[in-house]
């Protein structure tokens, strides 16, 4: 079967890879009828991931002689080549004799993270540290995700916990929308959803930038849940106005602290001075979730003026397998419009130049 391949920054390729099997009782082999391209894969595939995608972006301009170089970033954590996408839509092709929920020609959604449903922080939701297979297995992540789970970007995916780990697309729902709910859609529902429920049409306040579909999935998920108002604080004009489609008053400029401050708080920037930004917006008794991800260990956190508010902050990986079926009840319930996120859905066989488009959201279709 074809398989999309992240050879470098730039660089993707069309490989001839075997098929998967179905390898247990319990699992099922799915086809994806539309992947997303997540915020990281942007940033790996547009040469400004952290550690080799940084460092191969400053080598091409300034020191190309040494690009290829032997060794150079072995210990990076994005190296090629490994099979990409890991945000899809699929149809169910086969499935193991354990499987009772599925059957073959059921069109289903895939979370990105490996998840057994049985151990115990899978029983407590935390599906995104499952003790049933080695820690952070996730799809189309290379060696960072364990290279034994491929990609999604090819034309059968193994799924090895299928009654846990699939969960049935709402009907009517497009393709092209529901491609990116098994992650970064999940991901900005999850920085909302809970503080909302605790305080029923807050306003939130959403600081964009790096994690840059996620921060606008917040927003149309804090429309969705009844926030009172939506504020998106970003220095970018075209994730703005993508922002203000989607329902946001907008602010424009550098980051700063938001006058009055905000029940709900969220920071989408992975900048220090977004981040501060964003907790320093948060009143008193307030929740802030960051979803930046943050490489050096020496990023400022604005701690005396925290504690001067008092507030709660979290951050850490989304738990998708478990805000999912939310997710989608939102989009099947027509409450949840995530349409103007998405800024171009092309053909599956363009997939390679796709996934290079400066867009936000990209999905490519077999439709």
């Amino acid at each position: 079967m074809k398989q999309l391949f992240f050879l470098a920054p730039g660089d993707l390729a069309w490989d001839d890879v075997e098929a998967p099997v179905l390898e247990g009782p319990g699992e099922a082999i799915v086809k994806p009828l539309a992947v997303a391209r997540c915020d990281l894969d942007a940033a790996i595939v547009g040469g400004e991931a952290p550690f080799r995608g940084r460092a191969l972006h400053f080598l091409r301009n300034h020191l190309p002689e040494r690009v290829g170089q032997k060794g150079l970033f072995k210990n990076a954590p994005f190296r090629g080549p490994y099979p990409l996408g890991h945000e899809c839509v699929a149809e169910v092709l086969a499935v193991g004799s354990d499987v009772t929920s599925f059957a073959k020609g059921d069109r289903v959604v895939v979370p990105f993270q490996i998840s057994c449903g049985a151990c115990e922080r899978c029983k407590r939701g935390l599906t995104a540290s499952c003790t049933g297979v080695p820690p952070r297995s996730m799809y189309g992540f290379g060696a960072l995700g364990g290279m034994r789970w491929g990609g999604m970007l090819c034309d059968a995916v193994r799924v090895p916990f299928a009654e846990a780990m699939l969960v049935a697309a709402p009907k009517g729902v497009p393709n092209a929308l529901l491609a990116s709910t098994g992650d970064n859609v999940v991901d900005g529902y999850r920085t909302v959803a809970e503080p909302l429920a605790k305080t029923p049409r807050a306003p939130v306040l959403v600081v964009g930038g790096l994690a840059t579909s996620v921060g606008l999935y917040a927003v149309a998920c804090a429309r969705a849940l009844g926030a009172s108002e939506v504020v998106y604080h970003d220095v970018n004009r075209d994730r703005l106005e993508l922002a203000e489609k989607l329902g946001a008053k907008v602010v424009e400029g550098p980051y700063r602290t938001q006058r009055g401050g905000y029940p709900i708080t969220v920071d989408a920037s992975a900048t220090p001075a977004g981040l501060a930004a964003a907790m320093l917006s948060t009143e008193p008794g307030g929740t802030c979730t960051s979803v930046g991800i943050y490489y050096d260990e020496r990023t400022p956190v604005p701690l005396r003026g925290a504690y001067g508010i008092g507030l709660t902050f979290v951050t850490g990986r989304v738990q998708a397998r478990t805000e999912l079926p939310h997710v989608l009840a939102l989009l099947a319930d027509q409450r949840l419009d995530i349409t103007a996120a998405t800024t171009l859905v092309a053909r599956w066989d363009d997939a390679a130049e796709a996934m290079k488009h400066r867009g936000a959201k990209v999905v490519v279709s077999r439709d």
